[in-house]
Parts: structure tokens; C-alpha cells; sequence
């Protein structure tokens, strides 16, 4: 299990109006086998963040801690040695794909970045991550382009689980989904989270299906964090307007009985 810590992240962007805070100052823990949802509308900073927790956007200034170790990628020795630790999974599972690789050559790819294998063992791995993530063994010889949405973005998942990270970070892995796909694999994510013991973040603009994934949620405006609390606490009790105007958008959010958070 591996814990995340971000203090006081600031990231700068120039925009048609010069320069501007696209993450201001923010702050945030994730503790080890947990998952921490960040919602927040379009524009608030949240690809932003996550990119500059892995080092793909420059930081202006503040720390980014996993496992209580500052995380550096300054050179490939330590970008391979945060891969390792940290995976990312993206909103467009092409990003990910290559679109002349099988998914087995994919899959297969990644589970050697870090260990070598032989064809045996790389074989039952390949059959092993594509059971984790819910799709037929038989899918292993098929092409991106013969996938639908959702099998592309779970072999993307099963691609970033390969080298076993201990932190994922999913940003907005089913907002491009039809709705009949979305909750499927929102259901795979909370179950691999469980069973693997991942810690998670897990971005997203709508909120119930951040909850459904989510232990806590911080709420992000305008490169800030404006609140952060439990998953049943923000529902029951939100503090700021800006959470509460979220959850007027969505009437029929409500929790379960037990605190069970339900969409």
C-alpha cells in the first residue's frame, strides 16, 4: 500500500490574459489503501494536478511525498523509479494504446518494464490481467481499433495494474463512456481498489460516480481545494456553496442507511 501526500502544489499556466494559477496552492493526503475522489467542472485544475503529481507538468512550487519520499523526475532513473510506484490511467484509452499492438503484446509489454519473463510466464500474466479487469482472454489477439470504448479503457487499466503500483490515478476514466458502460466499470475500479489494496485518485466531474469509488472527496475550484471531507460527510453535511451548488445539481444523490454511498 502506498500513501500520497501533495503540499501546497502550485502550478503556473499563460492564458490570453498572461499569466495564471492553474493549481494554487493545494494541498492533500491519501492514505495507504484508500481512495480520495477530485471533483470539480471542467477548467479546475484537476488533469493539471495529477499530471504534476507524476511529474508531466512543471511545479511552480510545493511537494509531492509518496510514501513520505519526495518524489523527483528530473531523469529517467527516477521517472522509471516513480512508474514503478505510481501508473496513471487517462480519460482516452488511446493514449495509452498503441494502435498496431495486440492487447497481449500491450499487456505483455508492461509487465516486463521491470522484470524479464518468458513467453510462458508472459502469457499467463496477460490472461491473468485481463481476468482482473473483466474481459475474455480471447480479447488477447484483437487490436485496439476492434474494441469497444469500455474493453479499451479496462485493457488501458490492465496496462497501468501490469507492474503493480501501489497508486493509481484514474482522471476521468468514464466520462467518455456510454452511461450503460460507465457504471461497470466504475463497479471494476472499487473492486480491484479492494482486492489489489490500491491507494487511488480518482478524478471526475460527476460527482455520484466519484462517490461511488470514493472514501473521501476534495472539491476543486479554480485551482484550489475548497473542501475536503468524507464521502458521507460532504453528502449529508457540505460546507462550502461550491459543493453544495454540486449536489443541487444532482437531486437524486443521497446516502443509504449505514452511510453507503449510493448514485
Amino acid at each position: 500500500m502506498t500513501a500520497l501526500r501533495v503540499d501546497g502544489l502550485t502550478v503556473r499556466r499563460t492564458g490570453p490574459r498572461g499569466s495564471f494559477a492553474a493549481v494554487d496552492g493545494v494541498s492533500l493526503e491519501i492514505a495507504p489503501g484508500t481512495t480520495l475522489g477530485l471533483v470539480g467542472e471542467s477548467g479546475s485544475g484537476k488533469s493539471t494536478l495529477a499530471g504534476a503529481i507524476v511529474g508531466l507538468v512543471p511545479v511552480r512550487s510545493g511537494r509531492v511525498l509518496v510514501d513520505g519520499e519526495e518524489v523527483r523526475t528530473r531523469t529517467v532513473r527516477d521517472r522509471r523509479r516513480l512508474g514503478r510506484r505510481v501508473q496513471v490511467v487517462l480519460q482516452d484509452p488511446d493514449t495509452a494504446l498503441d494502435p498496431r499492438m495486440t492487447v497481449h503484446q500491450a499487456l505483455a509489454e508492461a509487465a516486463t518494464v521491470f522484470r524479464r519473463t518468458g513467453r510462458a510466464e508472459r502469457a499467463e500474466r496477460v490472461a491473468e490481467l485481463l481476468d482482473l479487469v473483466g474481459l475474455d482472454v480471447r480479447l488477447a489477439d484483437r487490436l485496439p481499433r476492434q474494441l469497444s470504448g469500455g474493453q479499451r479503457q479496462r485493457v488501458a487499466l490492465a496496462r497501468a495494474l501490469a507492474v503493480g503500483p501501489g497508486l493509481l490515478i484514474a482522471d476521468e476514466i468514464t466520462s467518455a463512456l456510454d452511461v450503460s458502460v460507465q457504471a461497470s466499470v466504475l463497479n471494476t475500479v472499487r473492486r480491484l481498489q479492494r482486492e489489489l489494496g490500491l491507494s487511488m485518485l480518482f478524478i471526475g466531474h460527476n460527482l455520484p460516480a466519484v462517490c461511488h469509488v470514493s472514501d473521501a472527496v476534495a472539491v476543486m475550484r479554480h485551482g484550489r481545494i475548497v473542501e475536503t471531507a468524507p464521502t458521507g460527510t460532504l453528502l449529508r453535511a457540505p460546507a462550502h456553496p461550491y459543493t453544495r451548488a454540486l449536489l443541487d445539481a444532482v437531486p437524486t444523490l443521497r446516502t443509504a442507511p449505514g452511510g453507503e454511498k449510493t448514485p
